[in-house]
């Protein structure tokens, strides 16, 4: 084959293979943040309209804005809390405890777990909303009234471990697909030769489990960590952001800004704090996790 046809060949396999998705990713990543950065820097309102092209809503966000830096910090402690506790650690914990169990108890614990998942999310937060209630007809406190301790307000006096709570348990679903996966296909021959060398179950959790899922720990951690600093659906749902903002986490405070208040301009430029911060955590951890190495060409040759 000549180089012009070959070059022509892979000119039309990149069209047709990738084009697609370049364009998709265009219009629906790389298109909205343009038009984010346009708006900002506008007065656009309520009424849709902008006058003038202007710097204000920056402006704004340093010198006016005085809930700024505290929905940043409590963005900080809930994605911070729900991903340590639950979405990875407790998605591992799921998947080593029902992949150390008979197959079928195993496989009905993952469906039941997945339930929430599988439900409207109004579903989910109602059923939460019934669980704090503060009065006596809550679950909560119909247990610990039972347990003969003192009626719990979780929603005024832990609002931060609430929504912690709320995203984690439902959050925890997907890690613990991943890992219960990547544990299954470990080859049984590494435990098997564990167990004959005398390596008790903690050992072989720590010297062959973890080692050999880094790469699923290493995805859940990032992708977890990105879907949650935008995320605040069950938020907005059970809590609204309240009690005095206390669970307003930043995704909500551009939400309600730009959505609630009419001030599309000043969400748009909040906004863009958002997809900064994203790119500067996923670069982070993209250096930190060594992710260039899971994606390099396999080093096996195949004849």
């Amino acid at each position: 084959m000549s180089a012009p046809s070959q070059k022509h060949r892979q000119v039309t396999n990149f069209a047709i293979f990738l084009g697609p998705a370049i364009l998709l990713l265009f219009l629906f990543f790389i298109a909205p943040v343009i038009v984010d950065i346009g708006i900002s820097f506008t007065d656009l309102g309520r009424d849709l309209q902008f006058h003038k092209v202007t710097t204000a809503n920056f402006e704004r966000m340093v010198t006016r804005d005085s809930r700024l830096t505290k929905t940043l910090g409590i963005t900080f402690l809930y994605v911070l809390g729900t991903l340590a506790f639950f979405n990875v650690t407790f998605g591992l914990i799921l998947s080593l405890a029902t992949t150390n169990v008979p197959d079928k108890l195993g496989a009905f614990f993952r469906s039941v777990w997945l339930l929430p998942r599988m439900s409207p999310s109004v579903v989910y937060a109602l059923m939460w909303i019934w669980m704090i209630d503060p009065t006596e007809r809550g679950l909560i406190n119909q247990v610990l009234s039972f347990a003969g301790i003192p009626e719990f307000d979780m929603m005024n006096q832990a609002p931060l471990m609430l929504i912690i709570l709320v995203n984690g348990f439902i959050g925890a679903s997907m890690g613990m697909i991943i890992f219960t996966s990547a544990i299954r296909s470990i080859p049984e021959h590494l435990f098997f030769a564990a167990r004959v060398d005398g390596a008790g179950f903690w050992s072989i959790i720590w010297y062959i489990t973890l080692p050999s899922i880094r790469w699923p720990l290493s995805f859940i951690t990032v992708y977890q960590t990105l879907s949650l600093m935008v995320s605040f659906e069950y938020i907005w749902l059970i809590t609204n952001g309240g009690p005095f903002y206390d669970t307003t986490v930043f995704a909500l405070y551009v939400y309600k800004r730009a959505f609630e208040n009419g001030q599309y301009a000043y969400g748009a430029a909040l906004a863009l704090i958002l997809v900064t911060l994203g790119i500067l955590a996923s670069l982070l951890m993209w250096r930190f996790m060594d992710m260039k190495r899971m994606l390099q060409d396999p080093r096996i040759e195949v004849h």
